[in-house]
């Protein structure tokens, strides 16, 4: 009779020992070996977009940081929807991330139902671009020179006053809504398909006023075609120092008005917090080089601070519940569908 054969206790030690000494490995150890693979950052916009500048930026500077290759995946559609939704069905690894706007935290209210909670299914990062001011710009033929005067007339004209946006529920739209709401004007919104057509528009007279970004305006500005007359952020912007903020204009009503854009990254719920934490520190420190700042410096933001993962995920919150009530003042709602 052939006796069983028992494994070697020495093989048994020797084979166990690996996976005991993996367990208790402290979590900076394990953060180290992560990641041992491509990297992708999705941004849910088309690209060629600021989205895509701003992440292309951070996956050079990532890439000799983490060791491995850091690419960048455009899934557009439904104003971010569906690359959000890739991402947070993704496996929570800290291999696949999410770039995106503050169309992120306006989604959660415009919508009338999401593939996804927008809190619980992602584990916020870090900040990827300091929240940035619009700027207020009106045709020269409008008879207003600060935002008081356009106050007045806009009251003296209910409806006549059209801005432009670039759609229902983006930020340039809610940016009017919120002046609107906040001192009992009426304006007319007259939504675009995308920025670029509100521009020329706006520099031909179709329209009387828009929000947009510094960029895109400051060169009508500076030629006499436009007329800027406030921007939309606490503080006035290097781009445009001459242009007072809305606060300074000392019109009734907008005490606290802020409408801003920024870029944040997130990754799957359930990433392991070291791999989140890793990220978030070589993501500040990535976005805060001297030649990346400069690059960004077009879009009218200053430096990240040192922010947490869990500080950015309070901040995504309040921007999501400031948002929301603007949404169900105005009575906005979109099928994501």
């Amino acid at each position: 009779m052939t006796r069983p054969q028992h494994p070697n206790r020495r093989a048994v030690l020797a084979a166990a020992l690996p996976l005991a000494t993996a367990a208790w490995l402290p979590a900076g150890a394990r953060a180290a070996a992560w990641p041992d693979k491509p990297v992708r950052i999705v941004i849910p916009f088309a690209s060629g977009g600021t989205a895509d500048q701003v992440a292309r930026l951070l996956a050079a500077e990532l890439q000799p940081r983490l060791g491995q290759p850091v690419v960048v995946e455009a899934r557009a559609g439904a104003n971010g929807i569906i690359g959000a939704d890739a991402v947070a069905k993704s496996a929570p690894d800290g291999h696949t991330l999410l770039l995106h706007s503050s169309a992120h935290a306006i989604n959660a209210s415009l919508y009338k139902k999401l593939p996804f909670d927008t809190e619980k299914a992602f584990a916020p990062v870090a900040p990827v671009v300091a929240p940035g001011a619009f700027v207020l710009v009106v045709h020269p033929s409008l008879p207003v020179n600060n935002l008081r005067e356009l106050v007045e007339h806009a009251r003296a004209h209910p409806g006549a006053v059209g801005y432009g946006s670039a759609g229902v529920g983006n930020g340039l739209h809610l940016a009017g809504e919120m002046l609107a709401q906040m001192t009992g004007i009426e304006l007319l919104h007259v939504p675009y398909k995308g920025a670029a057509p509100i521009v020329n528009d706006l520099v031909g007279g179709q329209i009387q006023m828009m929000f947009n970004s510094p960029m895109a305006v400051q060169t009508f500005v500076r030629e006499g075609k436009l007329r800027a007359i406030a921007q939309t952020g606490a503080r006035r912007m290097p781009a445009l120092p001459d242009v007072p903020t809305f606060a300074e204009s000392g019109v009734p009503g907008l005490a606290g008005y802020e409408a801003t854009s920024w870029y944040g990254l997130y990754a799957p719920a359930g990433t392991p917090a070291d791999v989140v934490a890793r990220l978030n520190a070589e993501t500040v420190r990535a976005m805060n080089q001297p030649e990346v700042m400069n690059r960004l410096a077009v879009l009218g933001t200053g430096a990240l601070p040192p922010t947490t993962p869990e500080q950015f995920g309070a901040f995504t919150r309040a921007e999501v519940e400031r948002y929301a009530g603007v949404i169900r003042a105005a009575r906005l709602s979109l099928d994501a569908g």
